[in-house]
């Protein structure tokens, strides 16, 4: 073996995405996906999140603000508005993890291990991406089936809640991107979850998801009209009650999705690469 060669830098493997094919890829981010999986069963504890928030979340809207939001003794009423907008609110609080873990797999060295291994750099972070959507269709699950206890009907049919389904998970990845980026760019994990509440709170406070805007103030409903959350939440209502229009809201939140990934996943991908 030539000098040249042993000296050659670890990270040239992985450097060059172009020289990697389709099924390679796939099956890089195939061994990534199982390693994130792995990390969950030796970490259940981290779990706790997906399983418990859907029903202290439901819980608390439903009975101590359900009272006050629809009338004394209406909360059945109100469970058939709130837990379909729910949905796009679990998306995006199980989006904010991704941040985390990304900035944490840094900190830990785990990205060191990964620089020098001949994968695609992006296969990294969507193999991240596909573990928190099976986080995500868990958490949407136990929200559904603590809405059913609780008197949700399903007037829509299965496929209309398939496609809600759909549709969150699609809007879920696309936020994931952004988060991503957070924890590329900010140097601690309190650093992201910190700044990815201040996106949380005055998109899911700010939206159709606990009560119709048209009982806001006059500037706060029309900020509900852009938030892309408010789009989520009217779909998902339409298509799980079976009524109202779903186009419009859907072809809305989808647009955010495309735009949101094609601004944000460049953006990710290349600091990815820099910090590799």
């Amino acid at each position: 073996m030539s000098a040249a060669t042993m000296t050659a830098p670890l990270s040239k493997p992985g450097a060059d995405e172009g020289r990697i094919g389709l099924r390679a890829n796939l099956r890089h981010i195939g061994a990534l996906v199982r390693r994130n999986a792995l990390q969950i069963k030796q970490d259940p504890e981290s779990m706790f999140d997906v399983l418990l928030m859907p029903v202290i979340f439901i819980l608390l809207f439903v009975y101590v603000f359900g009272g006050a939001i629809a009338g004394k003794g209406r909360q059945d009423e109100y469970v058939q508005y709130l837990v379909p907008g729910m949905m796009g609110m679990m998306a995006m609080n199980i989006a904010t993890a991704v941040g985390s873990g990304v900035n944490e797999d840094f900190r830990k060295g785990v990205m060191d291990r990964f620089r020098t291994m001949p994968i695609a750099r992006s296969s990294v972070l969507i193999a991240k991406i596909v573990v928190e959507l099976g986080r995500m269709l868990i958490a949407t699950t136990i929200l559904l089936a603590m809405g059913l206890l609780l008197g949700l009907k399903i007037t829509g049919g299965v496929g209309s809640l398939l496609a809600a389904v759909a549709l969150s998970a699609l809007f879920c990845a696309g936020l994931m991107w952004i988060f991503i980026l957070l924890g590329l760019v900010m140097k601690t994990t309190q650093a992201v979850q910190g700044t990815a509440m201040l996106i949380l709170m005055p998109l899911q406070f700010g939206s159709s998801v606990f009560t119709r805007p048209t009982s806001m103030p006059g500037w706060l409903e029309a900020f509900t009209k852009v938030n892309p959350l408010s789009s989520l939440a009217d779909a998902c209502r339409a298509l799980i009650r079976g009524q109202g229009a779903v186009l419009h809201p859907a072809l809305i939140t989808l647009a955010w999705v495309v735009a949101l990934t094609a601004v944000t996943m460049p953006l990710a991908v290349a600091k990815f690469r820099s910090k590799t």
